[in-house]
């Protein structure tokens, strides 16, 4: 998959910009807070339906506007595609493909594949089970779009169950409540099942890709094997560990449910009292490990960088066994590794189709190609129209 024509208006800080892009490897350079990361962000956004910095639409959209428009042109397989998000926070959103308009916008995200490796990306190993789980559904709402439909109808079982319980947690109930609840509970196991089933079929894909990059990133040299092991785990609300195996096929869909409808119907007592529903996908985890150690607590800064980079890289190689090869999306990434990690994510970067790079300082960047210079929500070819930094940045 290849990008090759970028419009955003009102988007962040772009009032209008129109980028070109090609083959290979583009860099776009300047100083920090100039709009650098708000150009693979759109892009991020066109892949997943989300942005890796904020929760919601609202900061997507330049301040004084009402909505924020990203029309992204390209090949994929050697077809033409055009995709056209309409972002409106005050109402709703609109998506257009190859100029024909798509009654939910969830029909255009993923026709553009990217997989982004950002600062951020260090809470994949430090920080909460969210990070890593939407890690996860990012990764399968690429791989396999009606994942996308299934996720969205298990949150919305998992509102309307979770307020019922709130409810009923007054002591107040009647029989139509409780047969509400049963039926948004039967909603939930179902939906539920199949994203458990998605997400650990994923973490075994994840598992051996995610090993080997791990070790090619960090090891001394091509003849010495790194010191640690990778370890992938899926931990259920239910309390049962899966181990990531790449031999290991998808799990089954009616174990699944029985699953979930024994987790629910042991902790029902527990959640009527507290009003809230305590099984489900939404309560997992992915629990990385290095060398048998639980990574989160363990990894030191440099070991954690490298098991995030680690894990995109496996994700770029996951999301290509079904369909295109994402564009690769690299965020101020090489200005905090070292020389080794720096040439060996280098390396690795030459061999894809496409990749999108932001550094504040050129040398950061390992890698031969055009360069883009950015400045206060305008991008050009031309350096001389651009403050550039001269400042060496320290690296990890």
């Amino acid at each position: 998959m290849r990008l090759e024509n970028l419009e955003l208006v009102d988007f962040r800080s772009y009032r209008e910009a129109r980028i070109v892009f090609g083959p290979g490897v583009r860099v776009l350079i300047g100083a920090n807070a100039q709009g650098k990361t708000n150009v693979l962000e759109s892009v991020q956004y066109l892949a997943t339906g989300g942005s890796h910095r904020v929760a919601t639409d609202v900061p997507l959209v330049r301040a004084g506007a009402e909505a924020a428009v990203i029309r992204a042109e390209g090949q994929s397989e050697g077809r033409r595609f055009l995709v056209e998000l309409e972002l409106r926070p005050g109402g709703r959103s609109r998506a257009r493909i190859n100029g024909q308009p798509r009654p939910r916008v969830r029909e255009a995200i993923g026709r553009v594949r990217a997989v982004l490796f950002a600062p951020e990306d260090l809470s994949l190993v430090r920080g909460d089970p969210s990070d890593r789980r939407r890690f996860l559904d990012d990764l399968l709402g690429q791989r396999r779009p009606a994942y996308l439909a299934a996720r969205q109808e298990y949150e919305r079982a998992l509102r309307q169950r979770t307020a019922l319980l709130r409810s009923l947690r007054g002591g107040r109930q009647g029989t139509s409540d409780l047969a509400t609840l049963d039926t948004w509970t039967q909603v939930l196991i179902q939906t539920g099942a199949t994203l458990l089933a998605a997400r650990i079929a994923a973490v075994h894909a994840l598992s051996g890709p995610a090993g080997a990059a791990y070790q090619d990133l960090v090891a001394s040299s091509p003849a010495r094997e790194a010191e640690g092991a990778v370890q992938l785990d899926y931990l259920l609300s239910t309390g049962r560990t899966v181990a990531g195996r790449s031999d290991a096929g998808i799990p089954d869909l009616a174990d699944l449910v029985q699953e979930l409808r024994a987790g629910l119907d042991e902790l029902s007592d527990a959640e009527r009292e507290r009003g809230v529903t305590l099984v489900g996908p939404h309560r997992d985890d992915l629990v990385l490990g290095l060398n048998d150690l639980p990574a989160k607590s363990y990894a030191s800064q440099g070991e954690a960088w490298s098991l995030a980079l680690a894990l995109r890289l496996a994700s770029r190689e996951v999301i290509a066994e079904t369909g295109p090869e994402p564009i690769v999306l690299l965020d101020d990434v090489f200005a905090e590794l070292d020389e080794l990690r720096r040439s060996r994510l280098a390396a690795r970067c030459a061999a894809f189709e496409q990749v999108l790079v932001t550094a504040a300082v050129d040398d950061d960047v390992p890698l031969a190609g055009p360069r883009y210079f950015v400045r206060a929500g305008t991008v050009t070819t031309d350096p001389s129209l651009v403050d550039l930094p001269d400042v060496p940045r320290e690296r990890s």
